[in-house]
């Protein structure tokens, strides 16, 4: 399977730049096991799941992750914290006109804290700062939002690009599990009400979900390593409810990975679980947990819109993104959902 089998064209208006004034208000396109499309709103979502069913939402917090630096020599630099290694370490992607080598040393937010590269693996820098990495985050950092927005973070990414139920222990993310975006207090207490379980997993997202796929045969293609956690609670609920003939609705993709990562590492059988995941999904993939997907609309040639068409087919979540353009749906992070009903191979 090729990359360009997974290529698209959007028009640049239909790419959400900014959230809209209420987080529910957004519109949902569901595409069912027969491969039709069906419009509706987001709040109709509690209407289209049964007492009983599962929603597993990824609970992470996204990071101040995104510093402003310079080296000693004045030239400009930019810092992304990817992964905290301890509380003064972490890996980091640094954009500088040239990569820092080894012991260099580089100076980050307006009070100029020293940090010193200690090495590189891969595309990543090891980066030792002489304070806390976390406070310096919160005190100087922005939010990491993605590139094809083509602005900076303002005050109101702040509130909007982090979830209402995040939990603030597991703040470790740099990109938001946007799926769960589309969520407000009221919507998931009527699910509550109505008898839909939540559960949660963990999934902190890094900066390799904007990264392109580079090469033309997509199964040569390596996923970046992320860390998720599914606990047992979470495992209960789902197998309690698979065993009453009820449907697990995975929110986003990151949410998919981390069970499907869990069920991978015991031959297939959803088990607690916590560790690195390169998962790759994309068609012909066997899932083994979720049977519906609520996720949002991807970027063409990207490992999330190959996640979504493994679970209903490339052809169909294909003709489904062209009729999202012809209907004006809005686009990738702050865009809006899509409700995908899996396609037993």
């Amino acid at each position: 399977m090729q990359l360009s089998d997974f290529s698209y064209d959007l028009p640049e208006h239909l790419i959400a730049a900014y959230p809209l004034p209420e987080r529910s208000a957004s519109r949902l396109l569901c595409l069912d096991a027969q491969g039709q499309c069906h419009d509706r709103q987001f709040k109709d979502i509690v209407d289209l799941f049964d007492a009983g069913d599962v929603l597993v939402l990824n609970d992470t917090k996204v990071m101040k992750a995104r510093l402003k630096g310079q080296r000693a020599s004045g030239g400009k630099l930019e810092v992304l914290v990817e992964r905290l290694v301890n509380d003064c370490t972490a890996y980091c992607h640094i954009k500088a006109s040239n990569s820092p080598k080894a012991g260099t040393e580089i100076f980050v937010g307006a009070d100029n804290i020293a940090a010193t590269v200690q090495g590189r693996h891969e595309n990543l820098f090891l980066v030792q700062f002489s304070q806390a990495v976390l406070p310096i985050l919160e005190q100087y950092g922005q939010l990491p939002i993605p590139p094809y927005f083509n602005r900076e973070a303002d005050d109101s990414d702040q509130e909007r690009y982090q979830t209402v139920f995040h939990d603030p222990a597991k703040l470790a993310s740099v990109a938001a599990p946007t799926a769960s975006l589309h969520f407000d207090e009221q919507i998931l207490q009527r699910l509550k009400d109505k008898g839909v379980q939540i559960a949660f997993v963990t999934l902190h997202v890094g900066a390799g979900t904007f990264l392109p796929v580079r090469v033309d045969d997509i199964q040569k293609h390596v996923m970046h390593s992320e860390w998720g956690e599914v606990p047992e609670n979470t495992v209960k609920i789902i197998q309690n409810a698979k065993n009453n003939g009820n449907k697990i609705i995975s929110v986003g993709t990151t949410a998919t990975r981390a069970l499907e990562s869990a069920a991978q590492a015991h031959d297939g059988e959803l088990q607690a679980w916590s560790g690195d995941t390169q998962i790759f999904i994309y068609p012909s993939f066997q899932f083994k947990v979720i049977d519906r997907l609520l996720t949002n609309f991807h970027l063409p040639e990207s490992t999330l819109l190959m996640l979504v068409s493994a679970l209903s087919t490339r052809e169909n979540v294909l003709n489904a993104y062209q009729y999202a353009i012809r209907q004006q749906y809005r686009f990738f992070s702050y865009g809006d959902a899509m409700l995908v009903d899996r396609i037993d191979n």
